[in-house]
């Protein structure tokens, strides 16, 4: 079709990265190929007025490359206000490599992908997001030193996924004080979707606290194992978005409060681990208000992560790591208050301060010049 006449999806998808409705102002996008070891790669560096660019590399088998496109436009725009909100001086990338993570990851692959990165010279840091692993990481980190989040033994911060856990923890602890007027979790009932490393991390630390929770992956041998260990219910309804529990905490992949299950959702608060949980913010963030459903922004009390791996870059250990991650939860509490007060939804609230910090380090930077 000629250009001159395409309309709506047509013209979006004619126009690849420039016209994505994730595209946001994004600094550069790096596509890699190297057809040796069948890597087929996507780098997103958002914003770097903070820093360079920090953020994890997700391995997914997806659909389409359109979809690959957009996860790391959503991804790496998460990145810069999770790292932005959280105080981090780093900005915000993420990178995407297309292929199933059980069968079609190899060394040689992941070695081709820390080449892409290294090429970069350093603009964009990478770490471990789904699909893969710390020994992963420490594969990439034999080509460039471009990499957080490898092994301890190599020095690294190791696997981020129990502080990232322990963040999510928190604000769902800061979410339910605000909406229930205790953060004591015991006996509240919790729902987790998406049992991976940091979601079997955050049943571990709700049933440590006495809350009922329920479980529900896509993996049934995960799901048995986890239910079994902590036991945990394993969610046997027909639409979990009806599930009758006082917190929902999606920690699998993004957009599941979406047209389909925003007017479904019968929580009182959401709180978890996936990055980009609101298909669209401007829709389902307000509608979620409405409904009186208080939603704990995904970036925010997920940052725990990338405060991980932050140390790394800056030198810190244990002690600092868990004080900044412990302080997701004040902020939690922060945001809550900011959006109430000036009459916006959570999501915005976080946005905004985000952004704040961001345009003040953009002023500083250009008097510098």
């Amino acid at each position: 079709m000629d250009a001159t006449f395409a309309t709506g999806k047509e013209l979006q998808k004619m126009d690849p990265v420039f016209g994505q409705l994730s595209f946001d102002d994004h600094e550069q996008i790096v596509f890699c190929n190297d057809k040796d070891t069948g890597l087929k790669a996507i780098i997103g560096i958002h914003n770097s007025v903070m820093g360079p660019a920090l953020g994890g590399t997700r391995m997914w088998n997806y659909n389409t490359e359109w979809e690959a496109l957009n996860d790391v436009l959503r991804l790496s725009r998460g990145m810069t206000y999770k790292s932005a909100i959280t105080g981090l001086n780093i900005g915000g990338g993420k990178a995407v490599i297309i292929g199933d993570a059980k069968t079609q990851k190899t060394p040689e692959l992941m070695r081709k992908f820390g080449e892409f990165v290294h090429s970069l010279s350093g603009r964009y840091i990478t770490a471990e997001d789904v699909g893969m692993e710390t020994k992963d990481m420490d594969t990439v980190r034999d080509v460039t030193p471009y990499v957080t989040g490898i092994s301890e033994e190599r020095g690294g911060s190791g696997n981020p996924s129990p502080i990232t856990a322990y963040g999510v923890y928190l604000g769902m602890k800061a979410a339910a004080k605000s909406q229930f007027g205790s953060d004591v979790l015991d006996g509240k009932k919790v729902l987790v979707q998406g049992i991976g490393h940091v979601g079997e991390a955050l049943v571990e630390y709700l049933t440590k606290e006495g809350a009922i929770v329920t479980i529900a992956d896509i993996n049934e041998e995960k799901l048995y194992e986890v239910a079994q260990k902590y036991n945990a219910t394993i969610y046997s309804g027909e639409d979990l978005y009806t599930a009758d529990v006082d917190i929902y905490a999606p920690c699998a992949m993004g957009a599941t409060i979406n047209d389909n299950t925003v007017n479904k959702i019968k929580a009182k608060v959401i709180a978890g681990a996936a990055n980009n949980q609101l298909a669209d913010e401007n829709v389902h963030g307000p509608r979620l208000q409405e409904r009186g459903i208080l939603y704990a922004p995904d970036f925010l009390i997920n940052a725990g992560g990338i405060i991980n791996v932050y140390a790394e870059l800056e030198h810190y250990g244990k002690a600092e790591i868990m004080s900044k991650t412990e302080n997701i939860y004040n902020t939690t509490l922060e945001i809550i208050d900011y959006a109430m007060k000036n009459g916006m939804t959570t999501h915005k609230a976080a946005l905004t301060i985000a952004q704040n910090r961001i345009d003040l380090r953009k002023i500083e930077n250009a008097a510098k010049k």
